[in-house]
């Protein structure tokens, strides 16, 4: 079978590098289940965080749950990529942390923005199933050049974001204009949404091919671990981009 590849992090060329066991092996309809599942988990974090915002309309009241999903949540990240097997429980430990930060995120945003919460899950879920049903429909297809073009763009923005944040810590901000609602800025963020999107095609492709391979029961849990640390991303981006058009 030829390598298969993804820039997502959980889910690399290695992920269903893994002992084929007797019983039960990886379906698609098993880990769409799974994902469903953490999606379930997800948004009963954001909602509580969401009220417990709106409540006191106070930042301080939410802050510290942003830094325990965000700290938590790439720690548990990082434990799920190197212990596949433990997936069934730091899944759903990931997508409950992850839920603390996009239900503040989320709130703090639209208080400012009525409005924009709503937007971003129905342009997150509907950038899904319209890459999904293209996907099956053999539209979009995951060859290795779309592959090696979606991995060098990722891996582009992200050592972007990764040496903007170090230099503000310096106080450079050299590269204000990308994350600001002018033109520049709002290009940008439409340029990594469409990355971000792209990235669950190659996912699919991922995930569709560790279950034709037979791999454990368990790695359900984790394709859908790693296509919600896309979909999360992507949520975040387009968050982002309309967070930029308002406030032009």
């Amino acid at each position: 079978m030829a390598l298969m590849r993804t820039s997502n992090p959980a889910l690399n060329s290695s992920s269903f590098q893994v002992e084929h066991v007797m019983g039960e092996t990886m379906t698609l309809p098993g880990t769409v289940n799974k994902t469903g599942i953490l999606l379930l988990c997800t948004a009963a974090t954001a909602i509580w965080t969401w009220n417990r915002f709106m409540h006191d309309r106070s930042p301080d009241t939410v802050l510290p749950l942003v830094a325990l999903g965000g700290i938590g949540g790439f720690f548990v990240a990082l434990v799920t990529i190197f212990k596949k097997s433990w997936s069934p429980v730091t899944a759903p430990a990931y997508a409950l942390l992850e839920g603390l930060v996009l239900g503040s995120v989320s709130a703090m945003l639209e208080l400012r923005f009525p409005g924009i919460a709503m937007q971003a899950v129905g342009l997150t879920f509907g950038t899904l199933f319209a890459l999904l049903i293209a996907y099956r429909a053999g539209v979009i297809r995951a060859t290795e050049h779309f592959k090696l073009g979606v991995i060098a763009a990722t891996g582009g923005i992200a050592l972007f974001y990764v040496v903007t944040m170090i230099m503000s810590l310096f106080g450079v901000h050299l590269f204000g204009a990308f994350y600001g609602a002018g033109p520049i800025g709002v290009g940008f963020s439409i340029f990594v949404v469409i990355i971000a999107a792209l990235n669950l095609v190659l996912d699919f492709d991922f995930i569709e091919n560790g279950a034709r391979s037979g791999a454990p029961k368990y790695m359900e849990w984790y394709g859908a671990f790693g296509l919600m640390v896309t979909l999360i991303w992507l949520y975040f981006e387009i968050l982002r981009l309309l967070a930029k058009t308002r406030r032009k």
